[in-house]
Formats: structure tokens, sequence, C-alpha cells
């Protein structure tokens, strides 16, 4: 029991650990622009985490910068291709469509098509007789043992 309540105490403390932001901004746009940017961009460090959820020190940096460059005027599009041209294309979550990225884009319409192909293939023989055609002798042989079957009962 008393590991129960100290495991449902740990989780409670998990929020603690969350990311507080103190910018101040000069309008409310800017801040919900700073919070749209900050989901979008990856952190270098953890890979699998956004700087807005990261307590990384990269991260921290990162969301420092775009607070500047949100603050100093500059569009999503200059934010996003600086942090592309630092930290490169993996910088993004959403990465622009080009023939670097095309597979990854293209890929899961590449398995859904797959999928369907090899999902119709199996309902295809499915539908089927199932049982291989018989050559003459072997279908002799089945109702002779019918035959047999049939007197039997």
């Amino acid at each position: 029991m008393r590991l129960a309540v100290a495991f449902l105490l740990a989780l409670f403390t998990l929020p603690a650990a969350a990311v507080i932001e103190t910018y101040d901004f000069s309008s409310p746009e800017l801040e919900v622009r700073y919070r749209q940017l900050s989901q979008e961009l990856r952190c270098p460090k953890c890979q699998n985490q956004n700087i807005a959820d990261s307590n990384a020190p990269i991260s921290e940096d990162l969301r420092l910068l775009l607070y500047r460059q949100l603050e100093a005027g500059a569009t999503d599009e200059e934010i996003l291709e600086d942090m592309v041209r630092r930290y490169g294309e993996f910088v993004r979550y959403r990465p622009d469509f080009d023939r670097n990225t095309a597979l990854l884009w293209l890929a899961p319409v590449l398995f859904l098509a797959l999928g369907a192909g090899l999902a119709a293939l199996v309902l295809r023989r499915a539908r089927g007789d199932g049982a291989p055609a018989l050559d003459s002798e072997e279908q002799a042989r089945l109702e002779a043992l019918l035959a047999a079957r049939d007197r039997e009962e």
C-alpha cells in the first residue's frame, strides 16, 4: 500500500519538471507565435522532444533565440530558415518537401498502398476454391473414397 501511495505521489510531481518560461512579450500575438514555433522545433539533443518541452540547455538557448527573433520582428519563415541553417532540417518536426525529404513524406503513402495491395492479394486468394485442382487420378481416388463412405452410412 505504501508503495502505491509513493508511486501516485511521484506521478503528481511530474508537472513540476515542466519547462516554465518567463519571457515578457510585447504583444499576445508574439506569444502565440512563440508557442507554435517552439512546438514545431525539435531539440537537437533530445531528438524526440520539441524545444517547448525539453529541459536541455540547448533547448533553453533555442527558446531564448526564438524569443529574441520574434521581438526583433522576424517572420516565422525567417526564423525557421535560420534554425535550419544552424542545425539542419532535422530541427523541424515538419520539414519542407524537397528531394532530400521526399521519402520521408511519401513513405506513409507507399506503405499504405503496399498494405492495401497485400490485403487485396490475400482476400483474392481467400475467395478462391482454397484447394488446388486435382488431376484425374486424384479425382478418381477422391470419388472412390466418398462412394465408400456413403456405402458405410
